[in-house]
């Protein structure tokens, strides 16, 4: 049996996971990324918006470079889709309005929670990614998509824009 399949078999058990041999840190990362991504499968209710921290953590906090993602959500706040929309440089990832809202209507989603990374580890917001957000938010305001959040991954910490307020 290979180290994947041992891998795999840690994230298929129900209730507390039980590995089948001692893991190495980047297999237990892995297993809890593949956790993760099964939490939100289509169709998944976002419970908290922990749950979406975590995710993002895991899936972005440790690129090299930035990345931005949505999280295209129904009217129920269920998981549609999580789309990794663009890759950048190490201070900017490109993010086309025309786009988000091309694949919004695509998905006919009713909201969407937007993720990067700063590949420096600083969590905190920058003028450009406020600016990003509302330039967003309005493309998305037209099509009646809401923003329900933006999150920033700097390492393993996250900065929410609805928690403080700046949506």
């Amino acid at each position: 049996m290979s180290d994947k399949q041992d891998v795999l078999r840690v994230v298929e058990m129900n209730g507390p996971y039980v590995a089948v041999r001692d893991l190495s840190p980047d297999d237990v990362i892995e297993a809890a990324k593949k956790i993760l991504r099964a939490r939100f499968q289509r169709g998944k209710k976002l419970d908290c918006s922990a749950d979406a921290k975590d995710y993002v953590i895991l899936t972005l906090g440790d690129r090299d470079h930035e990345a931005f993602a949505c999280l295209f959500l129904d009217t129920r706040h269920r998981v549609i889709r999580c789309d990794l929309m663009a890759t950048g440089s190490l201070a900017e990832a490109r993010v086309y309005p025309r786009e988000v809202v091309k694949r919004a209507l695509l998905y006919n989603a009713a909201a969407v929670i937007f993720a990067h990374n700063h590949p420096s580890g600083v969590a905190e917001p920058s003028k450009g990614d406020k600016a990003l957000t509302d330039r967003l938010a309005s493309a998305l305001q037209l099509i009646d998509v809401q923003v329900l959040d933006h999150l920033v991954v700097g390492g393993d910490e996250t900065v929410s824009f609805a928690d403080r307020g700046m949506l």
